[in-house]
């Protein structure tokens, strides 16, 4: 996506003096005072009333703002459930300015959604400060989840290196035409149930909320009756996804901006043991992916900040965004049965990793049918 010139980042359309929320004074969200003179008009400014969603939104829109807080998108505490499993609590403070410089840029309010795009892709208005209901997905969703979910799912990746043949995109995507919130809706978004991980609550959306007759009586795929429960969807309708090993994060001595560098960015397709089985996650076997975190990533903040770095698998229970109908897995049997390149077996991970990966490590493939 091009950067966005300056005035298109400020343009305020006429259309939005006559919106509902246009009818309402500049200062009743954003304060300052009311003035000719620029510097005056801006004290008090407040640039992103939505970072205080039930004073500024609640008043309208009090079912959507009322849990809003608590939400993954809001509070970003997923992060913080796996640091705080893999570091000491006296490592809380190095780990909080780390978390400032590079992570906290991912928070999202409504206006993050709804009026502008995400910080991540440079920011700027959607459509001159009028409210968008439904964010467009590649300006807003995918500004955020691009590197993997948006090229996954819009068929964006390559099958090879200076390649132009790409893996094909999510047929919900390239048949359907469905975009995120087809499946990610509203309720969902605003609200995470208090969930500290977005694998920790229920899921949903899950396949079977469009495909209820899978796995049910009167299913003619002999298949789905045999497998469910026993493997995710994606085990058999996914196809090859990204996998990074590590993201090393600093503070660049040029700029005095925040960078970071992502080390070996691969494609891969491996089926491992679940780690988070419950029961509403009872399969056996699942996806997984190398999730970008090595023990040292963050030492430019510190020393030895992960202490327990093992206590977490580095590849980690996946749901990649690239369904197909049919895949290599789906045409036979045996493409899975006793084929050892497509399970996660410890010769595939790396010897300091092991130690880390024993809940997901296939130790005995499936035998041959």
């Amino acid at each position: 996506m091009a950067p966005l010139e300056p005035w298109e980042k400020v343009l305020v359309k006429t259309e939005f003096l006559t919106s509902v929320h246009g009818k309402t004074s500049c200062i009743s969200c954003h304060n300052g005072k009311q003035s000719p003179e620029k510097e005056i008009a801006h004290t008090g400014l407040v640039r992103n009333p939505t970072e205080n969603p039930e004073k500024f939104c609640g008043g309208c829109h009090q079912k959507q703002t009322q849990n809003i807080k608590s939400s993954l998108h809001f509070s970003l505490q997923g992060y913080w459930t796996v640091l705080n499993v893999r570091s000491m609590p006296e490592n809380k403070k190095p780990l909080e300015t780390m978390f400032g410089n590079h992570c906290s840029k991912c928070h999202t309010t409504c206006a993050d959604c709804h009026i502008s795009q995400p910080n991540s892709v440079e920011g700027g208005f959607l459509d001159g400060h009028l409210f968008v209901k439904t964010p467009p997905m590649t300006r807003t969703c995918t500004g955020c989840h691009g590197s993997r979910v948006g090229n996954e799912y819009l068929g964006k990746n390559h099958v090879a290196p200076n390649s132009d043949e790409m893996y094909p995109g999510d047929v919900h995507f390239r048949v359907a035409r469905m975009n995120c919130v087809s499946c990610h809706q509203g309720a969902s978004l605003h609200d995470s149930g208090g969930a500290t991980h977005r694998l920790y609550r229920p899921q949903n959306p899950k396949c079977e909320n469009c495909h209820p007759k899978v796995g049910a009586a009167g299913d003619t795929v002999p298949q789905h009756a045999l497998h469910k429960d026993k493997v995710s969807c994606q085990v058999c309708h996914s196809i090859t996804y990204t996998s990074c090993d590590a993201c090393h994060v600093s503070i660049s001595p040029k700029t005095n901006q925040p960078v970071f560098r992502t080390e070996g960015t691969y494609m891969t397709f491996l089926i491992g043991k679940n780690p988070l089985k419950s029961p509403e996650r009872p399969y056996n076997y699942v996806p997984v992916r190398h999730i970008p975190v090595a023990p040292n990533q963050f030492e430019y903040y510190g020393k030895n900040l992960l202490p327990n770095f093992n206590k977490l698998p580095t590849w980690a229970y996946a749901t990649p965004h690239n369904i197909q109908r049919i895949t290599p897995q789906s045409e036979s049997c045996n493409n899975c049965h006793g084929e050892t390149k497509i399970f996660l077996t410890k010769d595939k991970v790396k010897p300091e990793e092991l130690e880390a990966n024993k809940p997901v490590i296939v130790e005995k493939v499936p035998t041959k049918k």
